[in-house]
């Protein structure tokens, strides 16, 4: 059963990661540091955006807007911090 925490909470730290390579890119992309043009870029913030946006877009829909301010990622990683360290303050030993 240890086993098997590990891997929920490697998968989880897995996608805090992604989240976080996810953010700086955009941030990235909005300043014009780097270019969407080249396919490279484009391929992997395509990539990022498919695993990271179902999970923002929910956490969007119940937040209030605040102007052009996105709260919804600290709110995800925030979330997925609480939901690792439920499981491994409760997880049968």
């Amino acid at each position: 059963m240890i086993s098997l925490l590990g891997l929920i909470v490697q998968i989880i730290n897995l996608f805090q990661f992604i989240l976080i390579i996810y953010i700086i890119g955009t941030w990235l992309v909005n300043f014009n540091v780097i270019n969407t043009n080249n396919r490279l870029v484009f391929t992997i913030m395509d990539a990022m955006y498919r695993l990271c946006e179902p999970s923002l877009h929910f956490v969007r829909r119940y937040l209030p807007t605040f102007g052009s301010l996105d709260l919804s990622p600290i709110v995800v990683y925030l979330g997925l911090w609480f939901i690792k360290s439920l499981l491994i303050e409760y997880w049968p030993r």
